[in-house]
């Protein structure tokens, strides 16, 4: 089974995350027999181990990560990699892969651009 985790960097405010769960809502109604979670690098939870055991608890399989940034940071060009190799360690039946970050994405790029302008244009 595919399965999907959506990461975000996480903060210490609570409310900072509401935006990222309604992302992770539309995921699912877009793809409801796909499961995902979302993940947090750091400052909230579920962290990334977290999110990929209750996942794989399930039945996943295959676990695609997105990570939900504007750019590739440090956390995306170090601690990524790094955490992502140790999901693999410990989950070797489990093939992990990795997305770019979001804001790299040309429709992403493109939807944000639109955003931008749609006061701007009336």
């Amino acid at each position: 089974m595919r399965a999907l985790i959506l990461l975000a960097h996480g903060a210490r405010d609570p409310g900072w995350a509401e935006p990222f769960a309604e992302l992770l809502a539309r995921v699912r109604a877009l793809a409801p027999g796909t499961p995902a979670r979302l993940a947090f690098l750091e400052m909230m939870q579920p962290d990334l181990e977290t999110a990929a055991r209750g996942l794989i608890a399930e039945g996943a399989d295959a676990v695609r990560i997105v990570p939900v940034f504007f750019g590739q940071g440090g956390h995306v060009r170090r601690d990524l990699p790094d955490r992502l190799a140790a999901l693999r360690d410990c989950h070797p039946g489990v093939a992990f892969a990795c997305s770019r970050a979001a804001g790299e994405d040309p429709d992403v790029l493109d939807a944000l651009a639109l955003y931008c302008l749609r006061d701007f244009e009336s």
